[in-house]
């Protein structure tokens, strides 16, 4: 059945497509809540509660031209570098120093997580329903998921010769806390990928992007000192196996559309106006 949280993404969620489609109409309230079935007052209580700001408000955060002013008010190298330049003075953006990744052995990687334990959950986000796998050593999986059988399904082919138990546990936990307004005691989240070591740089130079931040493929591939592999920077991207945590969200095209994203752009768009709200009340 499904719960109040993710009834009310799927609202928040029809209104950000809707916003996405039409802001250069700039479409009033009363507009906005009619495509979602719901009075404009309680969509206005509904939608601040979820962004943390109106939904007039939010629209700026996910226009074209607030992508394009991002990528002009930041230069390519410290976009990556921003995160560390800052010291300790905003925790939202310090929370991907808190996100370490472990590679799996050569070994783990090619026989399909034989001899690995997966312990796995569904939980509840800002956007919408997750399955978190995690083995001993950290995170392996994190997704968005509509249909829990076959989002289950997707993991266990990923790892086809694990074995898989229903549980909750302290890996999970921590990185769930992602999620919370508060991370100032915010633990070490820790990472265990399947990937090739091509997948792994990427994956890591993606965790320099502050929340808040967007950065391009063209970007990235030359951060990881290989400017002519956007094409391959973008498959990497498209792979990555723990939606969030690996803020794959943050990167766009160089004409400042959102783009594609596994997930769906939507739930994309919505991400980076969520964060884009939240860093802006911080500042």
């Amino acid at each position: 059945m499904e719960t109040q949280d993710s009834l009310n993404y799927r609202r928040i969620a029809a209104a950000i497509d809707y916003i996405k489609k039409n802001f250069k109409e700039q479409p009033s309230l009363d507009e906005i809540a009619s495509r979602v079935h719901v009075s404009p007052a309680h969509f206005q209580r509904l939608f601040t509660a979820w962004a943390g700001t109106s939904p007039k408000k939010f629209l700026q955060y996910i226009s074209v031209e607030y992508a394009k002013n991002m990528l002009r008010g930041n230069h390519q190298v410290t976009l990556f570098d921003a995160a560390y330049e800052t010291g300790l003075s905003s925790t939202s953006r310090l929370h991907d120093l808190f996100v370490t990744i472990e590679g799996m052995t050569p070994a783990e990687y090619k026989n399909g997580g034989e001899n690995l334990s997966i312990n796995y959950s569904f939980a509840e986000s800002p956007f919408g329903s997750l399955l978190v796998g995690s083995t001993t050593k950290g995170v392996c999986y994190m997704a968005f998921v509509e249909d829990e059988v076959q989002a289950l399904t997707n993991l266990k082919e990923k790892f086809p010769n694990a074995t898989f138990q229903c549980k909750l546990d302290l890996l999970q936990q921590h990185a769930l806390f992602i999620f919370q307004h508060d991370w100032s005691k915010l633990p070490e989240i820790k990472l265990h990928l399947k990937g090739t070591n091509f997948q792994l740089k990427v994956w890591e130079s993606l965790l320099k992007i502050p929340m808040g931040g967007l950065s391009t493929y063209g970007a990235v591939a030359q951060q990881i000192g290989n400017p002519s592999a956007s094409r391959a920077v973008g498959t990497a991207i498209g792979s990555n196996p723990v939606a969030f945590l690996i803020p794959c969200h943050r990167v766009i095209q160089t004409s400042g559309n959102v783009g594609g994203y596994m997930w769906g752009s939507t739930r994309k768009t919505a991400m980076i106006g969520w964060e884009g709200v939240k860093t802006h009340a911080e500042n």
